[in-house]
């Protein structure tokens, strides 16, 4: 089992941070190794949503399809897949500081198979290596760009 817990202060009130990390549109902004995000459902997020990513880990090219499985705005996000080389959920949660900045978690929980087996001793380590670049990426993105629409999911 892995399982990643990273987290970051961002300079921006929580409503921007958690609007624009819940929008998978944005994800591959953000996401190191993410190469694409879209919606198989429609539109807003919502518990039951799927979202189909591309991304690149490990030097391969993975596709799955994450599931909502909750959603509460401004507060928490968590995202499942069951398919793919390595099941996951992916939770987000965001909590204001002092109403100008937030404190952002970024957490990775899932049973590594097939590729990613092998991996499997490096894996928590090279999970916990991307997550903070992308919190650090996102930070600098909202914190550098503070008029950037976020894009509501509404």
């Amino acid at each position: 089992m892995v399982d990643v817990l990273t987290e970051i202060i961002i300079n921006c009130p929580v409503r921007k941070v958690s609007e624009y990390a819940a929008n998978p549109v944005n994800a591959p902004e953000w996401y190191v190794n993410i190469n694409s995000a879209e919606w198989q459902t429609p539109k807003p997020l919502e518990r039951g949503s799927k979202i189909a990513f591309k991304a690149d880990f490990l030097g391969k090219q993975l596709s799955y399809v994450y599931q909502i499985a909750e959603y509460i705005p401004g507060k928490k996000l968590v995202m499942r897949t069951a398919d793919g080389p390595f099941p996951m959920e992916t939770t987000y949660t965001w909590e204001s500081n002092d109403g100008q900045t937030t404190r952002m978690t970024l957490r990775n929980k899932g049973n590594p198979a097939g590729f990613s087996l092998l991996f499997s001793p490096f894996m928590s380590l090279m999970m916990k290596r991307a997550n903070n670049k992308d919190l650090k990426k996102i930070k600098s993105i909202l914190e550098n760009v503070r008029d950037k629409p976020t894009y509501p999911l509404t």
